[in-house]
């Protein structure tokens, strides 16, 4: 009688010391543990003038059924120094998401829409352009250092989740590297821009002719392709490599899952197909000199419409803009500002600062509830560009993140040392 008396008095005790014991101190909030890898690509080479557009399957990736957290890479020298974009422009990289038949080798530099349908499934995003354009799950340019890719919690992307790869197929990751290399060039930012009187060329990757009145773009600098380079100026080849950071968490049920959605200013959106939508999104434009660069009207302003198939709340925003870039801004039905990103321009000469080239790109975090898109609401995105001088092959994409629902409460559990 006397031990369990005991026993009571104890536990009393303990409710007590529990109840008055701060909650920072007695209760935690679960939180995932963030896990970091670092992966390198396959070597690229370059010269001056040079350029690279590799593709590169089955890459190195965190495996598994996890949330990806956040994605980003640079290119660096094989010392792993960070390779400065006056010297090495980096245009854009890419990381599709894919399903590959079991057993079935990818062969190096094809294309993915050259292999058959039962070794190669493309995952695309759920944005809204035509085909697998605009597919990606991850891409950026010369903004890629300076520009947060942070899911803030308790979001993030899944993937890996068996239960929806097909039988006999895997989960891989593509990715593609398009870099210039522009030491010596006559005109560097003709170069970054693909001008193709600079390149030379009069067809296209695939050897078709190019279409009349193209000035520069994609089109003319493909792998393989020599910018115009200054008569006399000699550089050393170098082997290159991207360098990706991937931060992830193991999938619980504490985690939303948002989805991506990917809008492009060129996406010419066609009603007239009866219930369905059909979308053109062309990826890129030019933007032709207007006036003076002392004028302070010197503003190229594009936009597109289109229907957000699926509403949600955003938890995240940012665009991708090329030099000239000033602003690009999202905006609801009735006119309101879902997230507007402004470019960052370097000021100095190192890596992650370079002068004249955009370094970064503003984010949007809203406060989870705060911005949300409803079901078939259509939405508008506006790009400026300065038009103080002619710019070609450039772009305006605009990335959202968005979940179908807000947590309900933090998820507490009592502290270990309790």
């Amino acid at each position: 009688m006397a031990s369990c008396f005991q026993g009571c008095v104890f536990l009393l005790a303990m409710v007590v010391l529990a109840l008055s014991t701060p909650c920072s101190h007695a209760l935690r909030i679960v939180k995932p543990k963030t896990r970091t890898s670092v992966f390198v690509s396959p070597k690229f080479v370059l010269e001056p003038g040079s350029v690279a557009d590799k593709n590169y399957y089955d890459v190195n990736f965190p495996r598994g059924h996890i949330a990806i957290k956040s994605f980003n890479g640079e290119v660096i020298d094989e010392e792993g120094n960070p390779i400065p974009l006056h010297e090495t422009y980096l245009h854009h990289w890419v990381v599709g998401r894919y399903y590959g038949r079991t057993g079935f080798v990818e062969p190096e530099e094809a294309r993915f829409d050259d292999f058959q349908r039962s070794d190669f499934a493309f995952v695309r995003n759920s944005g809204v352009c035509q085909g697998d354009t605009n597919g990606q799950y991850f891409g950026l340019g010369s903004e890629t250092r300076r520009t947060d890719t942070q899911v803030p919690d308790p979001f993030g992307i899944e993937v890996g989740n068996p239960a929806v790869v097909p039988a006999g197929y895997e989960e891989r990751w593509l990715l593609n590297v398009h870099a210039i290399d522009t030491r010596g060039a006559e005109n560097g930012l003709g170069c970054t821009e693909c001008r193709c009187d600079l390149y030379n060329v009069s067809t296209d990757s695939r050897g078709q002719p190019l279409r009349p009145g193209y000035k520069g773009g994609l089109r003319c600098c493909y792998d393989g392709t020599q910018c115009r380079v200054k008569q006399g100026f000699n550089g050393v080849k170098r082997n290159l490599y991207l360098r990706y950071t991937v931060k992830w968490v193991d999938w619980s049920d504490s985690i939303i899952p948002v989805k991506i959605y990917i809008f492009d200013v060129t996406d010419k959106m066609n009603r007239s197909a009866g219930l369905a939508i059909e979308h053109e999104c062309r990826v890129e434009y030019d933007v032709e000199e207007s006036c003076s660069a002392t004028s302070d009207e010197c503003v190229d302003s594009r936009s597109s419409v289109v229907t957000m198939p699926t509403g949600g709340y955003v938890i995240y925003g940012v665009a991708h803009q090329h030099t000239g870039g000033i602003r690009s801004t999202l905006y609801g039905e009735d006119g309101r500002v879902l997230c507007s990103s402004i470019p960052i321009y370097g000021k100095g000469k190192e890596a992650g600062d370079e002068a004249g080239y955009i370094v970064g790109m503003s984010t949007c975090y809203p406060q989870p509830g705060s911005i949300k898109i409803n079901d078939g609401e259509t939405l508008t995105l506006v790009s400026n560009y300065s038009s103080s001088q002619t710019h070609t092959g450039v772009m305006d994409l605009f990335y959202i993140l968005v979940a179908d629902y807000l947590p309900k409460s933090s998820v507490l559990s009592l502290d270990s040392t309790l």
